[in-house]
């Protein structure tokens, strides 16, 4: 998204996970158990649970709560329900596009359930692949300008791997690799300096210009589709001005 709605989505989003942070902890919960299942429950050599620890983290999951669902996921209490990763795409009003990743025990519930949602909210399914070829994975740190200077961050974040590092109204945002994330990460943790923002995500090429009553119409869906149990992240190419948030 472009750079002023950058911090305004992230200030939208925080107060979102604030309002529904049971239901937050549950997804966080459910991606862990995946990633143990899938590639151990060790961290260090599971980037993949490394990842779902840190996005528990930045939603205030307790740390036992955290060692309870990788211990689960390992054999411990573990009831038999297994998951199934499943990326669904489409488009929403105006054509923004719209990615969808879900964990599922059951694709015949979850995909009616998708295509419901996106007809609901203007919108339509497409084709695997059709939308997704439009978005890069990549680390995402969005740090407050009060917090540091250009050139303390550069040198901080380049040398721990970052891409790039640009400045915007609301401060600076620094891009790497999604390999390279927590080590840029926990450098700049490291140098004692607060991040607004930190996650790895899927950027979109290019944007869809919103006005107000089609950003509001894009929010509800996106905002229905978060809050489907079975989906773990939400991404679109929507650039959604700050008066459709209603922040």
């Amino acid at each position: 998204m472009a750079g002023h709605s950058k911090w305004a989505n992230i200030k939208h989003r925080k107060a979102r996970q604030d309002a529904v942070k049971g239901k937050a902890w549950s997804k966080c919960s459910r991606a862990i158990m995946v990633a143990v299942k899938n590639g151990g429950p060790d961290p260090e050599t599971n980037l993949t649970l490394r990842y779902a620890i840190e996005d528990a983290k930045a939603v205030n999951m307790a740390k036992d709560t955290i060692e309870k669902a990788i211990k689960k996921a390992s054999g411990e209490g573990n009831d038999g329900v297994t998951y199934e990763e499943v990326r669904y795409e489409g488009y929403g009003p105006s054509g923004v596009a719209i990615i969808v990743d879900v964990l599922t025990d059951n694709v015949n519930r979850t995909a009616p359930e998708m295509r419901k949602l996106f007809e609901k909210g203007n919108g339509n399914l497409a084709k695997p692949g059709s939308v997704a070829f439009g978005f890069t994975s990549s680390g995402i740190i969005l740090i407050e300008s009060e917090q540091t200077t250009e050139d303390d961050l550069m040198e901080v974040a380049l040398d721990a791997g970052a891409n790039d590092i640009t400045s915007s109204d609301g401060g600076f945002e620094v891009t790497c690799e999604p390999t390279d994330f927590l080590n840029v990460k926990q450098a700049i943790e490291g140098a004692g300096i607060a991040m607004a923002s930190s996650e790895v995500t899927m950027v979109p090429s290019t944007t869809v210009d919103c006005d107000v009553d089609t950003g509001e119409k894009v929010l509800r869906l996106l905002e229905s589709l978060e809050d489907h149990d079975d989906v773990q992240k939400v991404y679109s190419n929507a650039d959604i001005p700050e008066e459709a948030m209603g922040e």
